[in-house]
């Protein structure tokens, strides 16, 4: 085990270092520019820039030589940059990337963790009663909810929710994360933030749980029509038995390898539901940044997503061991 773990944390090292030169090459060459950003701000202000500044700020930002060879050179410098576990700073919040991320990652996971165990806590029972009663009512009802979710676009869904919960009923706030009429401490502040992140919540939950609930309503029926479960049922073992002790753990085994993209997930932020809902999490933050061009915080947030999905695809491969008794790791 301690081999294969080795071995494979060696390999990520590689495919890490792959991503990021391909990541940096494809931000380098992006048609948004931060300089030329900021110089076109500036001249509609009235201010006239002389050539001689630009040069020097796209120097200053290391941005001055878009050639392969410049490509390369800068890449070099942010590798030896991410050796010493620096970042870089942002270009649009002036503030070291890794405090920017580390700031804002709070509220993302908060909203992702909430969502992917209702995901999980909805969806699997949904997708065992739908296999079992196949072509039932029950089937059919359940199929058209999800697909609903499926169907739906999360900023469509999300500004419904708002105008019927929010501008209609008045049940929950419409957004932003906090009521800022209301000094809250402690335990009332954690419900307040609570209680304004239902609706993103359920935005996330109900358009995801769809996808979820189809795949284990395939590996449901697949291992129902297996030998073993037909012997089970030959053998007079009541229903019950039969579908929640042999066939459940096996339809788990696809199911672990959903597993790889949650660890990511938990932290890349929902952009569109943080924008719908005026959220300050890492995925309104990052829109911002790819928006501006904002190069270290680009390199940074998304260096740091492809290791959270190198580490859960390592993890995905261990859990395997644990659901079948039959994969060896070595």
């Amino acid at each position: 085990m301690l081999k294969y773990i080795l071995k494979r944390l060696g390999l990520a090292i590689v495919i890490l270092l792959g991503v990021s030169l391909i990541l940096y090459i494809l931000v380098r060459l992006m048609p948004v520019d931060f300089i030329e950003q900021q110089i076109l701000q500036m001249n509609q202000g009235g201010a006239q820039i002389p050539q001689e500044t630009v040069d020097a700020m796209y120097k200053m930002y290391g941005l001055g030589d878009n050639s392969f060879v410049g490509i390369l050179s800068g890449y070099g410098s942010w590798l030896w940059s991410l050796a010493r576990l620096d970042l870089g700073t942002s270009f649009v919040y002036k503030q070291p990337v890794l405090n920017v991320i580390t700031s804002k990652m709070g509220v993302s996971f908060m909203i992702a963790f909430i969502a992917i165990i209702f995901e999980y806590l909805i969806a699997i029972p949904l997708g065992v009663t739908a296999a079992t009663h196949q072509y039932s009512i029950r089937d059919y009802v359940v199929t058209v909810i999800v697909m609903l979710g499926i169907s739906l676009p999360s900023f469509f869904f999300g500004r419904f929710l708002q105008i019927v919960f929010s501008q209609s009923l008045h049940w929950f706030p419409y957004s932003t994360l906090g009521d800022a009429t209301k000094t809250l401490t402690g335990i009332e502040l954690l419900g307040d933030y609570l209680w304004h992140l239902v609706l993103p919540i359920l935005v996330m939950v109900f358009l995801s749980v769809g996808g979820t609930m189809r795949y284990q309503r395939t590996n449901t029926l697949e291992v129902l029509n297996s030998d073993y479960i037909r012997t089970a049922r030959a053998k007079g073992l009541p229903e019950s038995k039969v579908i929640y002790k042999h066939a459940f753990r096996n339809t788990m085994i696809p199911i672990v390898t959903m597993l790889a993209g949650v660890l990511p997930s938990l932290f890349s932020g929902a952009m569109i539901t943080e924008q719908v809902f005026d959220l300050p999490g890492i995925g309104n933050v990052a829109l911002k940044a790819m928006q501006s061009a904002d190069i270290p915080f680009i390199m940074g947030y998304n260096m740091f997503l492809a290791f959270l999905s190198v580490i859960g695809v390592l993890l995905t491969d261990l859990m395997y061991a644990v659901v079948d008794p039959r994969v060896k790791l070595y």
